[in-house]
C-alpha cells in the first residue's frame, strides 16, 4: 500500500475532569500530530500525471483548516470541567469538548473529522498524535 503523510504541529491546553493525576489542573502541550493517508486504487504501476496521490498541500489545507485552526493556541474543556469550575467558562479561546480532551479522545476526534472531509478515492490509514514527545496516542485502520 502506498501512503503519504504529513505533520502539523500546535500549542493547545486542556484540562481532564474525574482524574487524580496532575492533568486535572488546565495545562498545556506542544501537540505534534502526524496525518497518513492513501488511495483505494491498485498501486502496482506508476500514478498517471501529475503522479500524485492526493497533493501534500492538499493535505496541509484540509488538516490545518479542520484541525489546528480549531485548538492551536485554544483551551479545550469538557462541559463536566465547567460545570465544576464555573470561573472558566469566560476564556475567549475555551472550546468546549465532547468529551474528556485526552489524547485518545481527540485522536478519535481527529479521526472523524479527517475521515469525513477527504476526497472520495483517498482514505485515512493512520494517525499518531504525540502529546509530549515521548507520549503519543495512535489510531491505525483494521
Amino acid at each position: 500500500m502506498l501512503s503519504l503523510s504529513k505533520i502539523f504541529h500546535f500549542e493547545m491546553a486542556h484540562a481532564i475532569y474525574g482524574y487524580s493525576g496532575a492533568c486535572k489542573d488546565i495545562h498545556g502541550h506542544s501537540y505534534e500530530l502526524h496525518v497518513s493517508v492513501c488511495s483505494d486504487e491498485e498501486d502496482t504501476n506508476y500514478i498517471p500525471a501529475p503522479g500524485l496521490l492526493i497533493d501534500f498541500k492538499d493535505i496541509k489545507k484540509l488538516v490545518t483548516e479542520l484541525i489546528v485552526n480549531k485548538m492551536d493556541h485554544h483551551l479545550l474543556l469538557s462541559q463536566d470541567f465547567l460545570n465544576n469550575n464555573k470561573t472558566i467558562s469566560a476564556a475567549e479561546n475555551l472550546v468546549i469538548f465532547e468529551a474528556e480532551p485526552t489524547a485518545e479522545n481527540l485522536i478519535i476526534f481527529i479521526r472523524n473529522l479527517i475521515k469525513e472531509h477527504l476526497p472520495e478515492h483517498i482514505r485515512l490509514t493512520h494517525l499518531k498524535l504525540y502529546e509530549t514527545k515521548d507520549s503519543y496516542a495512535e489510531w491505525c485502520e483494521k
